[in-house]
């Protein structure tokens, strides 16, 4: 999702919440809290989200006498280890924004969706995201917003370098590149910092036949063609067509640059306008086109989603208050709300119409159901995220891909 500010975020600690530091049952110490005051953790977006839950909060305790939300925002670079030391202190919040859940709810932490919200909220969730937030067969994640990755470029710098369309294959990507390198920018935008690489490998992984696990749902991280995926990223690094040390960029550093003008083609979502752009350059004339392939003959989408997940406080007289505070969130104009503030993809059926009438959001919307998401509902998954985050862009600089992934598969063979 639309992540943040650059941070010398301790991997390794990420690491440790996939693999350890979960304790079975209660989240908390028997007793915890009054019931009726919420401790709510979110994730920072932009500038605009702490504004959005303030208001949001505002008006929820407006609505309901007695009960009051605390609120606690965190920037996604410090998200991880935040959320690590809140399960080992048993200090978690009654709801976390977050992107993972299945290692909670394997360790009977978190309630399971149908406890927290009403029939009808549970309802209007789209059959795609309700499928990617189940734990052995139930929802425990609450669907919260969604994206999906598509390829912008800078219309103007195009048409400098004499290409009239968007590159199809791993191959015109590179050639386009080098004639965006001769016009004096560079050729493609590659953060693989540890703020989201996982997104970045996977959408060229993807499109490679390559991907986190196999057709039976066993990890195959280092797998040949994901060995060639990051061989290929390697190369467009040491070729000098990618800004300098992707290793430690995230992407607001890429999509800054982009927006100034100073790279050709990166990999963004729907919030990459709103968010990054706009502010920099409200007039950049750009496009969006389908992520490129090895083949060039197919065009898989990542889609992506970060849920709110309710935590189980003691004897559980914490759900009220969080059922309360959920169901208000869930009204379609508080979500609408949110989406449009934020520039993310509905996750619910009353939230999707509006935002299909902008020809913008139209095709990243219409990507959505074919699109491919990161195995979020194996409990593994936040240790291999943590891996990738940490290690990953090394193999760009100075490791060998090949070694680099194998090292994160066996993490994930270690974790699982």
């Amino acid at each position: 999702m639309k992540r943040h500010l650059m941070g010398a975020i301790t991997a390794g600690l990420v690491v440790a919440l996939g693999v350890s530091g979960c304790g079975k049952g209660s989240s908390s110490s028997e007793g915890d809290g009054d019931g009726k005051t919420i401790k709510f953790v979110a994730a920072i977006y932009d500038d605009n989200t702490k504004p959005y839950w303030e208001g949001l909060i505002k008006d929820f305790e407006s609505k309901n006498s007695g009960y009051k939300v605390n609120l606690e925002m965190v920037d996604w670079t410090q998200m991880d280890a935040k959320v690590k030391t809140y399960v080992q202190t048993k200090q978690v919040p009654d709801v976390l924004n977050y992107n993972a859940f299945s290692d909670f709810a394997r360790d009977g932490l978190i309630y399971k969706a149908s406890e927290v919200v009403s029939p009808q909220v549970l309802s209007d969730f789209t059959p795609t995201f309700v499928e990617q937030a189940k734990y052995k067969g139930e929802q425990y994640g609450l669907p919260f917003i969604s994206s999906a990755r598509l390829l912008f470029y800078n219309k103007a710098l195009f048409k400098k370098a004499g290409l009239n369309a968007p590159p199809k294959t791993f191959d015109e990507v590179k050639s386009y590149a080098e004639k965006i390198k001769k016009g004096g920018a560079i050729g493609y935008g590659l953060p693989l910092g540890p703020e989201e690489s996982q997104a970045e490998f996977y959408s060229w992984a993807m499109n490679n036949g390559g991907g986190w696990v196999d057709a039976s749902g066993k990890w195959a991280i280092d797998q040949p063609a994901n060995v060639d995926t990051l061989t290929t990223l390697k190369d467009l690094t040491k070729s000098g067509l990618t800004q300098p040390n992707p290793e430690t960029t995230d992407r607001k550093t890429v999509f800054n640059q982009f927006a100034q003008g100073r790279i050709g083609m990166a990999i963004g979502g729907p919030f990459t306008k709103a968010g990054f752009i706009d502010p920099v350059n409200k007039s950049l004339d750009f496009g969006v086109a389908p992520l490129p392939s090895k083949s060039g003959t197919e065009h898989n989408t990542l889609g992506v989603m970060d849920v709110l997940a309710a935590f189980k406080k003691g004897d559980g007289k914490n759900k009220d208050g969080v059922t309360k505070f959920l169901n208000h969130f869930y009204q379609a104009e508080n979500t609408s709300k949110f989406l449009k503030t934020e520039g993310f993809l509905p996750v619910t059926k009353s939230a999707g119409d509006a935002l299909s009438a902008d020809p913008y959001f139209k095709q990243f919307v219409d990507a959505l159901p074919t699109s491919k998401f990161a195995p979020t509902g194996n409990p593994s998954w936040t240790a291999v995220a943590g891996a990738v985050k940490q290690s990953l862009g090394t193999a760009v600089a100075n490791e060998d891909p090949k070694k680099v992934l194998t090292s994160i598969q066996k993490t994930a063979e270690k974790s699982g």
